[in-house]
């Protein structure tokens, strides 16, 4: 499964479907462009030859810095055939995270947006850029007129093929290396538990940049012949719309984040819609809290498929798509992969049902951090990769994640995870989520504190849920202050960030 790179997969794929669709992109909820795999693999081929001529070589890095669009797919398979390395960056990113970014990644070439193209060129006047327009129509860009052949590469399964960069909550953003092994395995590691194939069609709606939606959804339908029906941006009418459509575009696959689902559920409302031929709802990239996978369940007929990945590791684990659904489990591991739960300090096994944190090991495991041997080193103990995750395994085999190892509050000595409490906070009525930090505290080192969202028509005062705390949890772990906010800043995949929700109580009147 592992000795092919992703050219090669996709070849494979590409050559044998010939007039079969591809991807049907949607422009604003319209049908823009309709791409059949071989016209797929022929612009891929023309631009790879585009791309050569620009000087762009093996192992050179293009950088994508552009909002989601047909071009960025078909770039994306041109650089592959190259055996290039593709670095999908967020389109939204600032100049000083930028600046950064693309001296990090010493870029051959950055494909820009036109509205990203005065920032790139303010960073580095000297970058190799080429500038798209995302709103033209795919057809009507002029980088096509290439031979059709696919350029000659000599390429092995050990060369990368992308860098994701880390959200660089604890520093500087660290791009992980991901071979084409790892990207092979892990595309077909999902299509095989999830049973993806050609009769499948993926309603994707999930940026391109991360690994959620170019590998887990994108490389994974592609490689399996599956039909892509690819929004360009998300939004809640759109993708109902799509998802109703059982004539045109009949999608049988649907992949999110939590933050999505709940902006689905909350326009749908009361409404019973039928959604029966959607086979697979997946959710992953955060949490999923228990209350929405009943809504999920309730409301699209169907209980979702939590998941667990990361950008240098791939998916890791998954909830069996035909057995149990254990609701906040992120379910058992996939194929190939090895698991221990250690405690962090003495590197020991611990005991079944403790926690402790998750270590892997497994083919789609990154090989390290671009140009940071020090970085990597601190991730890997005798080939283990350290996930900084905190975890458990339940008698059925089962995983859960507890916690992230840095997020833990150390108060007066004593270890609090930030999922515990929240997990009280969320169960008090009016209350729709919350997040737990720690703050610096002179008597205590840390105390906690909690942000908290709650229904508009409810009235909750802060008063009222510590002492719903104080009665599920010891003293020392309730909150010592809360803020009561609109909603919880988080990034496009949905995770809370940690270090803005410290600034609301930092900055706070």
């Amino acid at each position: 499964m592992t000795g092919k790179t992703l050219r090669d997969c996709f070849q494979e794929t590409f050559s044998k479907l010939g007039t079969k669709t591809a991807i049907t992109f949607l422009r604003s909820g319209v049908k823009e462009t309709v791409l059949p795999y071989m016209d797929l693999n022929r612009d891929a081929n023309r631009l790879a030859n585009a791309f050569r001529e620009m000087g762009v070589k093996k192992g050179d890095r293009v950088v994508f810095f552009l909002d989601k669009c047909l071009f960025f797919v078909v770039a994306h398979l041109a650089v592959q055939k190259l055996g290039a390395v593709s670095v999908p960056l967020n389109p939204g990113f600032k100049k000083s995270e930028m600046a950064y970014l693309l001296g990090d990644a010493e870029a051959a070439l950055v494909l820009t947006g036109v509205a990203q193209e005065a920032m790139v060129k303010e960073i580095d006047p000297q970058l190799k850029t080429l500038v798209i327009d995302p709103q033209e129509p795919y057809q009507d860009l002029d980088f096509f007129k290439h031979p059709d052949s696919l350029p000659h590469s000599e390429m092995t399964p050990d060369d990368p093929g992308l860098i994701i960069y880390t959200s660089g909550t604890t520093g500087k953003p660290k791009g992980a290396v991901l071979t084409q092994m790892n990207l092979v395995h892990d595309a077909k590691n999902v299509a095989h538990i999830w049973e993806i194939t050609s009769l499948d069609t993926l309603c994707h709606a999930l940026p391109l940049f991360h690994v959620h939606g170019l590998c887990f959804a994108l490389h994974t339908c592609l490689m399996a012949g599956a039909h892509v029906v690819m929004v360009d941006a998300f939004s809640p009418e759109t993708v109902i719309s799509v998802l109703l459509d059982k004539e045109d575009l009949a999608s049988t696959l649907f992949m999110a984040v939590p933050s999505m689902y709940a902006k689905l559920l909350d326009s749908l409302g009361d409404k019973t819609l039928d959604f029966d031929h959607i086979r697979l709802w997946t959710s992953g990239s955060a949490p999923l809290l228990v209350k929405d996978f009943e809504r999920i369940k309730t409301t699209l007929g169907k209980e979702p498929v939590e998941r667990e990945g990361m950008s240098e590791t791939g998916m890791n684990f998954s909830n069996p798509l035909r057995a149990k659904k254990k609701p906040g489990s992120i379910g058992l591991p996939l194929p190939g992969l090895e698991v221990r739960i250690v405690n962090p300090e003495t590197h020991e096994d611990v005991k079944a049902g403790e926690t402790g944190e998750i270590w892997l090991k497994g083919p789609a495991v990154t090989p390290g951090y671009w140009q940071k041997p020090e970085e990597t080193a601190k991730v890997f103990v005798s080939g283990w990769f350290r996930t900084g995750d905190l975890g458990r395994i339940d008698e059925e085999g089962y995983y859960y994640l507890t916690d992230r190892l840095k997020h833990i509050i150390i108060s007066g000595g004593e270890n609090i995870s930030p999922k515990e409490v929240e997990s009280v906070i969320n169960r008090f009525e009016g209350v729709v989520e919350s997040s737990v930090i720690g703050l610096p505290d002179e008597q205590w080192g840390e105390k906690v504190a909690a942000a908290v969202v709650k229904r508009p028509e409810v009235k909750v005062k802060p008063e009222d849920i510590q002492r719903f705390c104080k009665q599920h949890l010891h003293n020392w772990k309730c909150p010592k202050e809360i803020l009561l906010v609109e909603s919880l800043p988080r990034n496009t995949m949905g995770k809370v960030l940690k270090e803005e929700l410290k600034k609301l109580f930092t900055d706070k009147p």
